[in-house]
């Protein structure tokens, strides 16, 4: 079937509660089609990266009737290129769900083994809450390596979350976990993982903090889920445009409002009609609205992408909310 003449569809929640909000036809780039049975949303034609999201929340864990459907755990999202070991987009909340698995007859996630990549944007709690309890790190086998920005005065990653997690904060220290885990400091840096293309780029935002890029199967990927929009017009720093052009799927920051935005355009955050700006003045495919305030409801997040996905289809790409739950695969038009 071509790519033409197919539906575009857009998902929106997660679970046995996700809603089918938008519908058109004949979009060429990124066509979806709607798994009923596992709730994934994939384009037509070869697969290129699978994408799922595990925590979509951003500033702090949430969890009420009023956000259950879209999720409340913090940022955390994983990547399965075709032939590499996993990379997993920061250590947020959602974390704690990945790489586990639970039978009928067992109260306990049971760990297993793993050996991947984490890109971790920035030290902020919300992005590095779900560490210790990662439970594959109670694993011997696990082999887990973190490339995170390289901070000011000298101080080493493993120093600042050897302090972050211990007592009396924590009930251990990060090294008593069995896995074996790596830090490598990065910045303005262009590197390989495996098959994978790594592209990282300093951005503004409230402390030393990354954006990054990957390139495998002919798919690119852009996570940027703090960014902080400038105070007055919109504007994109060398770097961040950098790791948005031309990008297939751009997971952004969207955190406010215009009206929150203006009590709060110190705090290190996009609003929505910043995200759907980069998105369309990088030609950016899809865009994942993503870093939701843990204020904002589901049905305010139904009301927000309803309304852009009129707005994206006039720019040239497409936009959805993302939800906990919720596995995109992303395939490049070669």
């Amino acid at each position: 079937m071509p790519l033409a003449d197919t539906q575009s569809i857009l998902i929106f929640g997660s679970g046995m509660n996700s809603k089918l909000v938008a519908c058109d036809e004949g979009h060429p780039i990124g066509s979806l089609h709607l798994n009923c049975d596992t709730n994934t949303v994939s384009p037509v034609g070869e697969f290129g990266l699978t994408v799922s999201f595990h925590g979509v929340r951003g500033s702090t864990a949430c969890h009420d009737p009023q956000t259950h459907r879209y999720g409340g755990n913090t940022s955390c999202v994983s990547i399965k290129p075709a032939s590499d070991t996993p990379i997993i987009f920061d250590l947020g909340t959602g974390l704690r769900y990945i790489n586990s698995s639970q039978s009928e007859t067992e109260t306990e996630l049971r760990p297993e083994p793993f050996v991947g990549t984490c890109l971790l944007t920035h030290l902020h709690w919300d992005h590095i809450q779900g560490l210790p309890f990662f439970r594959s790190l109670l694993c011997d086998e696990t082999v887990l390596d973190i490339y995170a920005p390289r901070q000011d005065e000298g101080r080493s990653l493993r120093e600042i979350f050897l302090k972050k997690i211990c007592p009396p904060i924590f009930p251990i220290s990060l090294n008593e976990f069995k896995a074996t885990i790596n830090f490598h400091e990065i910045g303005d840096d262009d590197f390989v993982i495996g098959n994978t293309k790594v592209m990282s780029r300093f951005v503004p935002h409230t402390g030393p903090t990354l954006g990054f890029r990957i390139t495998a199967s002919n798919s690119t990927v852009t996570y940027l889920p703090d960014h902080q929009q400038p105070v007055t017009g919109f504007a994109l720093t060398t770097g961040a445009r950098q790791i948005c052009q031309g990008t297939d799927l751009l997971i952004h920051d969207s955190q406010y409002t215009p009206a929150e935005f203006e009590h709060k355009s110190d705090w290190g955050h996009s609003t929505l009609e910043f995200a759907m700006w980069v998105a369309e003045t990088t030609s950016a495919k899809r865009l994942a609205l993503f870093h939701h305030d843990p204020s904002r409801t589901d049905d305010a997040l139904d009301v927000i992408a309803q309304r852009l996905a009129g707005v994206a289809k006039n720019r040239g790409f497409e936009v959805f909310a993302a939800a906990e739950g919720m596995a995109v695969e992303v395939c490049g038009v070669v």
